[in-house]
């Protein structure tokens, strides 16, 4: 019995080991068809990446689904066999339409997260669900976060998905030119992740990954071993050439009709496999999606992320600078400015600009960037050169150490072509940034201190912050210290508020019962006080929250919240769509109320699904009533129709103001095939005073090529005399914009 015993183990033991050691990957000997049918011998002799294991809902055991997939490779691509069993007879699969990078828990869909640095901070992302929808995407700062997940890359590979009675298949074929990699490395990192919408939105991964991270985290991939070192790909250029025409109406400031057409492009040259030179030469982002609006109650500036592909790859080696609320880069600086007209961003012309950015080896990432865009005489805005070098090291397992430097540089003269430098108007910056991440994960950090420079030569131009962040299963917390010098001026960055210190810590426990509801629940604390030197406090919030995530992917979150705010200039808080005489709150008043928070998600796997968050209490001397939310129903595989929506009541007393602020925006997504796109946008906001129209058809006849029509409309939104609600005034600015582009590798 003993010896029995004995033997059970060993072989557990060998089964176990096994399971967790790499992939071997060894070169095709013959063709591979891309045809979702595994009849090549080099599928039958591949090594298989099998047994995955649980993410959600639970992390301690095997999948239900299974899921086993094969890998190969030639002269010019990766392949990638992944079989999806069911474990049932034919069943409906979940996609939200037929639109490239789907996104979320609602989605069937296998995924490939390719470390081809070795460095478990930057990779690739590739998708495919049952449909055949691809999705590809950029990841940084170790995917640790959703965010660190940028589907908004856009590049060439090839897929094939089949429905089968038991199970769904694809096959996948990369380019080894569509990747950045070290040559000569003898293997990379990777790992698979698989979403059944059927087990409970089951989350599976070959390489196990506690269910407190994200499943694209790269701490946790395991090797895939090459038979032999990659070699260089060869040459790798890419042109992506496109030709525009538009009809522009500027009726807010009575311009003539703009009908000029307009050609241009980018250029993509990789130099050596693991680096990028990205040209562009009068680039057009009239196609880029429009931006979703929010109701600003904040006094600052909102963020929003870049969507425009020059901008992408590699982003973070720029963007990854600073904290979210003190970025010393920010990329739609360039190419984009505010209309005071419509409150809307529009394109600021890009003469023409460069961009490096790669790897030189496994410790060592360098980018420089340099971009010339024109002067726009409507709001006095001269032509500026934009100057961006970055370079980082790695340190230990998964940290780095980064330095940055900016030079924003105004010019004269610039529709002449004739450039006048104006010595003395100009931004620079020094920034240097240390990012701590450690072998297991549960500890990440960040520390840094960036310095402003402009012909005023101010003293206080700094900013500094030093956060960590402590995690595993049942337990997070982070700590954020931060301090922002009075002239801190980084005019290409994002900084909303100068002058201030902050100190936020944050807590959270949470249970995982056995449990077909719920997945797990707990609660958590924070605390954010801001001040400075003149006025001591001028912000804070003190939190008490719960929160149960649900089996079946539904979230409940509540909120107690208390507030502290100084308002240390005359400040009317009811944020009303136009200006008013009416009283404000004076300066150096200050003010605390509390308040209710309720946030729920449903269960994202049906196809209706909405959300929402309530906003209940008191606001500085007065009340505030906010839902926020979003209905969305889904015709799958087709059509999504969804509104957002914000609504905010705003009481105080009598002699201040009051206000009511909506924003509604109801939205149209119909994908008539993975190749025809057809979306309607239309956002009307009351605080901005604007309704925007944006539709956009997307035919993408090749690869990356694609025909654009874009429609766009601007109008007043004020009410009329008879005090109609949605009435829609007189317009702003009208635009009709057709757009070709074609990807071409030479």
């Amino acid at each position: 019995m003993r010896s029995i015993l004995f033997a059970f183990l060993i072989i557990s033991y060998a089964q176990t080991k096994a399971q967790l050691s790499g992939l071997h990957i060894k070169k095709a000997t013959g063709h591979i068809v891309l045809d979702g049918k595994m009849t090549e011998p080099d599928w039958q002799e591949a090594d298989v990446a099998g047994h995955f294991k649980q993410m959600f809902p639970f992390d301690s055991s095997y999948a239900i689904a299974q899921t086993d997939v094969r890998m190969t490779y030639d002269d010019r691509f990766i392949y990638i066999f992944a079989i999806m069993y069911n474990n049932d007879s034919v069943r409906k699969y979940v996609t939200p339409s037929l639109r490239r990078d789907f996104r979320g828990p609602a989605n069937d869909g296998i995924s490939i997260v390719l470390d081809t640095y070795k460095d478990r901070t930057n990779g690739f992302m590739f998708g495919v669900n049952p449909f055949g929808v691809q999705r590809e995407g950029l990841i940084s700062n170790g995917g640790n976060n959703p965010d660190d997940l940028n589907l908004s890359w856009d590049n060439k590979w090839f897929s094939e998905a089949r429905i089968l009675p038991d199970r769904w298949v694809c096959e996948i074929a990369i380019p080894f030119k569509t990747i950045r990699f070290k040559e000569k490395l003898a293997s990379w990192n990777i790992n698979f992740y698989r979403i059944d919408s059927h087990h409970g939105a089951e989350q599976s991964t070959w390489s196990p990954i506690p269910r407190v991270y994200s499943p694209p985290t790269l701490a946790f991939n395991r090797e895939l071993i090459w038979d032999k070192p990659l070699d260089h790909p060869g040459g790798n250029i890419s042109l992506i050439p496109y030709m525009a025409g538009h009809n522009l109406d500027d009726f807010q400031n009575k311009l003539p009709t703009d009908r000029a057409p307009s050609i241009g492009g980018d250029a993509k040259i990789g130099i050596g496999p693991a680096m990028n030179l990205d040209l562009t030469v009068n680039p057009d982002f009239s196609q880029v999606e429009v931006d979703q609006q929010v109701t600003n109650l904040s006094r600052f500036e909102i963020f929003y992320p870049e969507k425009r592909q020059f901008f992408l790859e590699n982003a973070d080696l720029f963007g990854s600078f600073g904290y979210s609320n003190s970025r010393p880069f920010f990329s739609r600086r360039i190419g984009v400015t505010r209309d005071p007209s419509t409150g809307q961003n529009i394109q600021n012309k890009i003469y023409a600009g460069a961009r490096l950015s790669g790897k030189i080896d496994n410790n060592w990432r360098i980018g420089l960037m340099s971009m010339q865009a024109a002067e726009e005489k409507t709001i006095n805005l001269p032509s500026i050169n934009y100057t961006v070098a970055a370079v980082q090291r790695k340190i230990f397992t998964r940290s780095n150490i980064g330095l940055m430097m900016i030079n924003k540089q105004a010019f004269q003269d610039s529709s002449s072509k004739d450039f006048k430098l104006m010595p003395n108007r100009y931004n620079r910056l020094v920034a240097v940034d240390f990012n701590l991440g450690t072998k297991d994960n549960r500890w990440n950090g960040k520390a840094f201190y960036h310095h402003s420079f402009n012909e005023y030569k101010k003293d206080s131009a700094f900013s500094s912050t030093a956060s960590i962040t402590y995690s595993k299963p049942k337990i997070l917390f982070d700590v954020l210290f931060q301090a922002v010098g009075a002239n801190f001026n980084p005019e290409v960055g994002y900084v909303p508020r100068t002058r201030f210190n902050r100190f936020a810590p944050d807590f959270f426990y949470s249970w995982y019962p056995k449990s077909r509801i719920i997945n797990n629940h707990g609660p958590g604390t924070d605390i954010d006080i801001i001040g400075n030197d003149i006025y001591g406090i001028t912000d804070a919030d003190y939190n008490l929250w719960y929160t149960v995530n649900f089996q079946n992917t539904a979230t409940f979150f509540m909120r107690i919240r208390q507030d502290y705010g100084l308002a240390f200039f005359p400040f009317d808080p009811a944020f009303p769509a136009a200006d008013s005489l009416a009283k404000k709150l004076p300066y150096k008043s200050h003010y605390y109320w509390n308040s209710v928070i309720l946030n729920f998600q449903s269960n994202a796997r049906k196809k209706f699904f909405f959300s929402f968050q309530s906003r209940l209490g008191q606001y500085y001397n007065g009340h505030r009533v906010n839902i926020d939310g979003n209905f969305s129903y889904r015709l799958q595989p087709h059509a999504v129709i969804s509104v957002d929506y914000s609504i905010n009541h705003i009481s105080l007393p009598s002699a201040y103001n009051s206000s009511n602020l909506l924003l509604i925006s109801p939205k149209f997504d119909f994908t008539f095939s993975r190749k025809l796109f057809w979306t309607t946008y239309i956002q009307y906001n009351n605080q901005i005073n604007n309704v925007n129209i944006n539709s956009r058809l997307q035919w993408r006849f090749r690869p990356v090529s694609d025909l654009f029509i874009v429609y766009t409309d601007n109008y007043f939104a004020e009410a009329n005399s008879h005090g109609d609600f949605f009435y829609v005034g007189q317009p702003k600015l009208r635009a009709l914009v057709v757009k070709l582009t074609y990807w071409l590798n030479l």
